[in-house]
This record gives C-alpha cells, structure tokens and sequence, in this order.
C-alpha cells in the first residue's frame, strides 16, 4: 500500500469537481484540470479528497502515490500559491523587473532578460538582490526559478551568484601562498 497514496488531501475553499477521470479545481486565483489514469479513483468526503486504486498492481500502486502529490499540489496553489525565494551575491550583482521580463546584471559583459511566463509573478527588493518568485503551479514556479539560478549558479570560493534562500554552499579554501 502506498503511504503517500493513502493520506487524504485537506479541501478548504478550492471547489473540485469530478467528471469521471477529469478533475476540475478551481479557486479565487486560478483553475486547474487534472486527469487521472486508469485504476486511479477519486472521491470527495465534506472536505477531503481520497484518491484509491481500482487494481492492486505494481503499475497503479505506482501511479497511486504519484497522482495523489500531484492533486495536493493543485489544490494547495489553488487555495494559499507557492513562493520561492532567490538571493543574488555579488558586488554589482542585482534584477530588475522591466514590463514582463527579469532583466539581471551579473558581471557578465551583457545584461540577461529573461521573459516572465504569465502564471509566475516577481517581487523585487530596493537593493534588487532579493526576488520571491510566486505562483499557484507549484512546477512552473521551480522551471523559473532553476531558470534564473542556472545565469550565475553560487561559486564556492566567493559564495557569489544566485541562490535559493536557505542554501547552503560549500565554501573552499583558495590557493595559499607557499613560501
């Protein structure tokens, strides 16, 4: 039996509906629909989402867990969204929100624009060296969030670049001088 698959998913203001295997979750921000595979059921008790198995078979038991996380996510974007935040480190270093695109300094000879996609929304800082990122679909928000990571990834020698807040990163010692 799936540990995952078995745990109910608390409802509070989401209204779901359930036509079969396509599930409809809607909120005060935004609507999601989500079809489930064969052998997957749902059903809603007052304010719970069950998720079970028609068939006992590796491949549904499998399926089960994965389907259950991916529903609670829905509906938990749906009710209260995800943020994410990142820190730029680094002397000069800093984001700026120009109409729907981050444009980034980073010590590069050019200035980086990345394009906002519509379901992501940015707050920047004054110092523009911190960013939480904000979205009601919890996979989007971790693309564009990687997304921004990846222009400058934290160094270990310094600790400059871009991280996530609450990383941690590996710091080395540079060369010594031998005499």
């Amino acid at each position: 039996m799936s540990k995952i698959g078995r745990k109910p998913i608390p409802v509070t203001s989401a209204k779901i509906t359930i036509d079969g295997n396509l599930l409809t979750i809607a909120g005060s921000k935004t609507t999601f629909q989500h079809e489930l595979p064969e052998g997957i059921l749902v059903q809603q008790q007052d304010k719970e989402l069950l998720v079970t198995v028609e068939r006992d078979t590796r491949r549904h038991r499998m399926l089960w867990g994965l389907h259950r996380a991916l529903l609670a996510n829905k509906v938990k974007g749906v009710e209260t969204g995800f943020e994410q935040k990142l820190i730029i480190v680094g002397l000069g270093f800093k984001g700026q929100l120009v109409g729907q695109k981050l444009v980034l300094t980073l010590g590069y000879t050019h200035k980086i624009e990345y394009a906002m996609p519509d379901n992501v929304t940015v707050e920047i800082d004054k110092s523009g060296q911190q960013m939480m990122f904000r979205s009601a679909d919890k996979f989007a928000l971790g693309n564009v969030c990687d997304a921004v990571r990846a222009f400058r990834p934290p160094e270990p020698y310094k600790g400059t670049g871009i991280m996530r807040e609450g990383e941690k990163i590996f710091r080395k010692a540079g060369k010594t001088k031998s005499s």
